[in-house]
């Protein structure tokens, strides 16, 4: 047998080996909790293994920033933890000289749930493991709409209070109002945001038409700290972070 021929039978016989009868037919996700429901039944080894680098972690990750008043979780159209984030952008507003009158979060962005009790560091950077900053724009009444029936194909976005959105089950923009008004397709709008969705990620392409964008890049601005600041100023006052379901989007059946 010749060396090419020898060549493309070996090849073959690769190809051949590597095929399987699996077939890929689906892809789900879902996040999981974890919490002291698996301390029940430690593995020592495995706590052996660990001791040695527990401390240095605990030490960067344990210290609490405030304290939750209950579970928060993601989930469309509407969610606890969304609502809160997109609170916490228009909070930290007036630290740089902004006054928006809409704050949206992208619920892709938020990586983790908040359990009721003690909120940590380690907590805070598992939600927004990301370099994110906030960021600021301004969008037309008419790039705005469009902003909107995004979120509405997308079955809701984290927007903040005074956001009234109704979709319909196929992803359709019914209504839209702000702080009570119908949305002026001439008129100007101040967002806050996270830079991330400024280049139209996350299928919000509607920020791509925006102008007057302040976007502070140094490290201090990233989401992460601007939510720890929110827990801490609240622990200061002796206040827990709270945040509800509101209505803010609903689907229409």
């Amino acid at each position: 047998m010749n060396k090419k021929l020898f060549f493309l039978v070996a090849i073959g016989m690769l190809l051949t080996a590597c095929r399987s009868h699996y077939q890929l037919v689906g892809v789900e996700r879902t996040r999981i909790v974890v919490d002291s429901r698996y301390d029940r039944q430690p593995d020592e080894a495995a706590a052996r293994f660990l001791a040695p680098y527990k401390h240095q972690v605990d030490s960067v990750m344990g210290p609490v920033m405030g304290f939750a008043a209950r579970n928060m979780a993601v989930e469309r159209p509407e969610s606890n933890l969304s609502n809160l984030l997109s609170d916490i952008l228009v909070w930290a507003a007036s630290d740089y000289g902004e006054k928006p009158v809409l704050g949206v979060y992208n619920m892709g962005g938020i990586r983790a749930e908040l359990t009721k009790g003690e909120v940590t560091y380690g907590d805070l950077l598992d939600i927004a493991p990301f370099e994110n900053k906030i960021a600021f724009i301004t969008l037309t009444g008419e790039s705005l709409l469009k902003l909107f029936r995004q979120i509405a194909r997308r079955g809701g976005e984290g927007v903040s209070r005074g956001c009234e959105l109704v979709i319909s089950a196929d992803g359709e923009l019914l209504s839209a109002r702000l702080n009570g008004e119908e949305i002026d397709s001439k008129a100007d709008y101040r967002i806050t945001t996270i830079d991330y969705l400024l280049g139209g990620n996350d299928g919000m392409d509607a920020f791509k038409d925006g102008r007057d964008v302040n976007s502070p890049q140094e490290a201090r601005n990233n989401t992460r700290f601007i939510i720890m600041n929110y827990f801490k100023q609240k622990a200061a006052k002796g206040e827990m972070v709270d945040a509800q379901v509101e209505g803010r989007i609903r689907i229409k059946r």
